[in-house]
């Protein structure tokens, strides 16, 4: 199989990487295992050797028919042929009887939406292990304060804790891409802060980085006045990216509720 550029595929070829990917998984029997984008299944070989069943969400349908038909004598595969970005993986968690884990090498392109769609079914996922490109995970578990702090890590803290667990180099891949990538480990909240699900959350954040040279007072303008944001306990005279993601919460409260933010003493 050639792999399509349009659906970003790069597949993994490295019987060493791949090891060491199922290491960090630990896969046991009676884990309900996903895996986004099999492709030519090789991490699917070496997860059904350690578990009964995996689910493999994969959206090229040549690529599914070959994996239809090479496994077409193992019952423990589940193909899902489709788009994991509109999967319902909430309905299949159900199906399951027990939450999910999610692997998978994710294609760049869709890789941060495809994110966010797994957050919207957060607590039917126990957590996510994922080859994304390197520069996207030291995004995700960067500290405030670094350079590569940002809106995706922000947005991802009080949903999960992120650990990166290794880099891997082109070469592991065929085509091998342009970029490093890395592994990196979404352990999923039990109990995430009710202001991570307020819609004021990811608009306060937004606006937050979009204008990130600014200061709080400029940048969330038309979200917040410097009276509502020093209620919230946060500097107006602060920068997004020397804010925790319990600040922005704090911002998202004060936004969701205006009036009570503006009556609050300084």
């Amino acid at each position: 199989m050639r792999p399509r550029k349009r659906f970003g595929q790069h597949f993994l070829h490295d019987p060493a990487v791949i090891e060491r990917i199922v290491a960090a998984i630990a896969p046991r029997d009676g884990d309900a295992l996903v895996e986004i984008g099999p492709g030519q299944g090789a991490l699917t070989d070496a997860l059904l050797q350690r578990v009964d069943r995996v689910d493999v969400i994969e959206i090229d349908r040549d690529l599914a028919g070959a994996l239809r038909a090479r496994y077409a004598d193992r019952p423990g595969l589940c193909l899902h042929e489709g788009d994991a970005l509109a999967f319902d993986f909430a309905a299949l968690a159900r199906e399951r009887g027990r939450k999910l884990r999610v692997v998978g090498n994710l294609p760049y392109n869709i890789s941060t939406p495809l994110l966010f769609h797994l957050l919207d079914a957060g607590d039917a996922i126990v957590d996510m292990h994922f080859m994304l490109q390197k520069e996207v995970v030291d995004r995700i578990v960067a500290p405030p304060g670094n350079r590569q702090y940002g809106r995706l890590g922000v947005m991802l803290a009080p949903r999960v804790q992120a650990t990166k667990l290794m880099d891997i180099g082109p070469g592991a891949f065929r085509p091998p891409p342009k970029v490093w990538s890395a592994i990196v480990r979404l352990d999923m909240r039990a109990d995430p802060p009710a202001w991570a699900r307020l819609p004021q959350f990811a608009a306060v954040v937004a606006a937050a980085f979009g204008q990130r040279r600014k200061t709080l007072r400029n940048a969330l303008g038309g979200l917040l006045d410097a009276t509502q944001i020093a209620a919230a306990g946060v500097d107006p005279g602060a920068r997004a990216e020397t804010l925790a993601a319990a600040d922005f919460g704090r911002l998202a409260q004060a936004a969701a509720h205006p009036r009570v933010a503006a009556a609050a003493p300084l």
